[in-house]
């Protein structure tokens, strides 16, 4: 619009100026994202959103707002917001696409009560010491190498909130030594279902190298600890004047010092439970000791020790002059206290020089922190444990000051405090940690990172025109989903090691190379083959990752022109079935289904052929075949003189299983429907072997197997027979093979005689697991055979 305004049309002019304005005003209020809904950045984490939607629900809930005609559809938007943004792939699409990439999903429909939001939403969010952890983060947490004891619970579970004040209490007293956490269950249903979690609250501890231990005490605070501190595997050595001499001597060698608690007549001594606490958690940094003067009454006095107390005494400590020695000792009985004490005169990590920093880093793994002058707090005290932390897996922690050396720092692209892991290859081959900083995401990651075969990307490395293929993520640390993205993109470089290499590309860094690659959202993931580009659209699962690669290597779904769509599916030969989607790039619900259809392919191959068309390239084309909407899925049946020309797919859920059953149901019948007298013609008394699916017409189960039990029969034809017997009509039949529950498979084989009505049990439902069961029981009858045969010879 342009405004155009004389001298005397001055009035007129800033009316029309004010409309404009106001119109402007109402979309911007009218538009707002789910973030702004919220309150919340783009950078907000699960639990940030989660206490932002909290608020909202108890102010806006149509309970507190009777009055409001508008507060229903008020508090559906927040609670739209939060559904979405909570869920990590919704978050995903929502991001890349806005709302038009959920316009199949029907999330916040449905809210609950202001009391639910109130009592029983998020009941650990504002609990500091305990850490609540969502999918994407449970198994790095838990294999860090600390010490986990989680409460996984449900937001609807009575036990679970009466549980609640007594888990504060416990982790604030726990604090450092043990990690609590906190899992709820009503928001990751995948995670507790794959952890075996039936019931609430259930209570785990979890350790590296140890498989987890549930909990079955009552749930006191006392019991808890006691529990809790079984699984503490440090020790408190008791010292005497013999062993006491060499400890300290012998701590210059070694590198650690010795916390010594000396318990005398007068004055509070440390409890064996704090002494405890303490070694746990100063593990692998400090021993820990006590001594009962007592009995050592004269190495006491010679320490000048009358009362109790607690001393921390560092490598090389000299005992004839404590305080040169540099001794220190701590009045406090809180074990917290004393910890913090300790680690403040703990040394800090050996600052790497630049002279020195290449050499290094060429011959051994680094975790290094890069600082920018000497007053940077890049880290806190109990970073001090990393060393320890990741011995095993032989990783030496440093630190790197870019302010004395930006020239490194800056070939890096390190222009602010952070730490990387490098892989014993120089600085071509290393890892910027973009996770929380927090200790045991940091050890998470460096474990990660050393083993797998990620690297930072930037201008000097980015593939270009390379023979090798690349897997490229284009990603902002600011965006949860790209952060929860990197460690399944790990995962699948172990995979495909020598095959595919693998990079990560930092947009707020290098904001014109990804304007270059038409970046738009994150995070955005594309393999570079040569001069092919092919965009990640799936979920967010090194599985998904290696899938998406094995299609691009062998594609399950033909990609159809108006051309080849003619020659290959009109004019298929008489017993080829296809499918085939039509769609739109742009489709929110047509990229959402691609990668089920991908899958679907891959399940489908050898049976149905699967294609595609891109109907925003073929406009014309999909008008011509009556595409009115997408994504519009087709099946193109075998040919036959009454077959219609295509069936459409109409059901509501668009995953691969469900899409493979509908098009399995439009294939001629391979296997026999077996009567009375033929099961006992043909499967009994006949010559040949055969497998039978026992089944009831009303049997959901039944239902969904039998397009299994089609591929069986499809992949077993010429070596066993596969036949059905309906159970409800047959009953006597059934009853007399001894079937107690549907579906049952069983197997007859011919072995020279007539066959045992009960044949024998195949306890699966799946194609494949049944034909190698079948084919391992074949192999195993013609071995049988061949021994019998040589047995006669002879």
């Amino acid at each position: 619009m342009e405004l155009l305004c004389s001298t005397g049309d001055c009035a007129r002019c800033f009316r029309s100026l004010l409309v404009v304005l106001v119109c402007l005003i109402v979309l911007v209020c009218t538009d707002r994202d789910y973030y702004s809904l919220l309150g919340v950045s783009k950078e907000a984490s699960s639990r940030e959103i989660r206490q932002a939607f909290k608020k909202l629900a108890l102010k806006l809930h149509p309970d507190k707002n009777q009055n409001d005609p508008n507060a229903h559809e008020n508090f559906l938007k927040i609670n739209r917001a939060y559904e979405v943004l909570k869920d990590e792939d919704l978050r995903k699409k929502y991001d890349k696409y806005g709302e038009k990439g959920l316009e199949d999903q029907q999330q916040g429909g449905r809210y609950e009560s202001w009391n639910f939001y109130r009592y029983d939403f998020g009941i650990y969010d504002d609990d500091p010491e305990i850490i609540t952890l969502d999918r994407g983060e449970f198994d790095a947490a838990v294999n860090s190498g600390e010490l986990w004891f989680v409460n996984f619970y449900s937001p609807r579970c009575s036990h679970c909130h009466e549980l609640a004040p007594t888990w504060r209490e416990f982790a604030k007293e726990m604090d450092g030594v043990i990690r609590i956490g906190a899992v709820n269950c009503g928001d990751n249903r995948m995670l507790c279902r794959i952890k075996g979690i039936n019931s609430y609250p259930s209570l785990y501890v979890f350790k590296t190298g140890m498989q987890p231990v549930k909990y079955y005490g009552d749930r006191s605070k006392e019991s808890l600890k006691n529990f809790a501190m079984q699984y503490v595997t440090s020790t408190v050595t008791e010292l005497w004047a013999g062993n006491f001499v060499n400890a300290i001597e012998t701590s210059f060698a070694s590198g650690v010092g010795w916390l010594i608690t000396f318990c005398a007549e007068r004055g509070d001594c440390l409890s064996y439970q704090t002494r405890l606490k303490l070694a746990g958690m100063l593990e692998g940094l400090v021993n820990v000791g006590w001594m009962d003067c007592g009995t050592q009454g004269e190495l006491c006095d010679n320490l000048d020790i009358s009362s109790s107390t607690t001393a921390y005494f560092p490598p090389g400590a000299t005992l004839n002059n404590k305080e040169k020695g540099g001794v220190l000792f701590l009045n406090s009985l809180d074990a917290r206290e004393i910890y913090q004490e300790v680690m403040k005169h703990l040394p800090d990590f050996e600052i790497i020089s630049a002279a020195s920093l290449e050499d290094r880093l060429a011959h051994h793994r680094w975790l290094i922190f890069f600082q920018f002058g000497e007053g940077d707090k890049s880290s806190v005290q109990e970073f001090k444990k990393l060393n320890f932390l990741l011995k095993d897996e032989h990783i030496q922690v440093g630190k790197f000051d870019c302010i004395s050396s930006p020239t490194i720092c800056n070939k890096l692209y390190v222009y602010q405090p952070c730490l990387a892991v490098f892989k014993g290859k120089g600085t071509d081959d290393y890892e910027i940690h973009h996770g929380k900083k927090i200790l045991y995401d940091i050890v998470a990651f460096a474990k990660e990172s050393v083993n797998s075969h990620v690297i930072t990307l930037g201008p000097q490395n980015f593939p270009d025109k390379e023979k090798e293929p690349w897997l490229v993520d284009f990603f902002a640390p600011w965006c949860p989903p790209c952060r929860a993205l990197l460690p399944e993109l790990r995962k699948a470089s172990k995979h495909l090691y020598g095959q595919l290499k693998f990079g990560t590309l930092d947009c707020t860094v290098h904001e014109g190379l990804c304007n270059m690659h038409n970046i738009r959202a994150y995070p955005t993931t594309v393999v570079f083959n040569q001069s092919d580009v092919h965009e990640y659209e799936g979920h967010h699962s090194a599985e998904q990752i290696l899938e998406f690669i094995e299609d691009l290597r062998n594609p399950s779904v033909v990609s159809l022109t108006p051309e080849t769509f003619v020659e290959l599916v009109k004019r298929r030969k008489r017993e080829e079935t296809w499918m085939v989607d039509f769609y739109a790039p742009w489709c929110g619900p047509c990229q959402a289904l691609m990668p089920e259809w991908k899958k679907m392919a891959r399940l489908l191959n050898g049976l149905i052929s699967v294609g595609s068309v891109d109907c925003q390239r073929y406009y014309s084309f999909c008008q011509q075949e009556s595409i009115r909407g997408y994504p519009e899925i087709r099946l193109f049946p075998q040919k036959s003189n009454t077959a219609q020309q295509y069936y459409s797919y109409n059901g509501w859920h668009r995953d691969s299983y469900s899409m493979r059953a509908w098009a399995l149901g439009y294939l001629p019948q391979v296997s026999v429907d077996l009567t009375p007298q033929s099961f006992i013609e043909k499967v009994l008394n006949g010559k040949d072997h055969w497998v039978i699916d026992f089944y009831a017409p009303w049997c959901g189960p039944c239902q969904n197997f039998a397009p299994e039990f089609e591929i069986l029969a499809r992949t077993m034809k010429g070596k066993v027979k596969a036949g059905k017997v309906d159970c409800q009509a047959y009953a006597q039949t059934c009853q007399t093979a001894d079937i107690r529950a549907y579906p049952t498979v069983k197997f007859y084989p011919y072995q020279g005689a007539k066959k045992n009505v009960l044949g024998e049990l195949l306890d699966s439902r799946d194609a494949k697991g049944i034909a190698k069961l079948l084919n391992e029981k074949l192999e195993a009858i013609q071995s049988k055979r061949k021994k019998s045969r040589n047995k006669v010879r002879i």
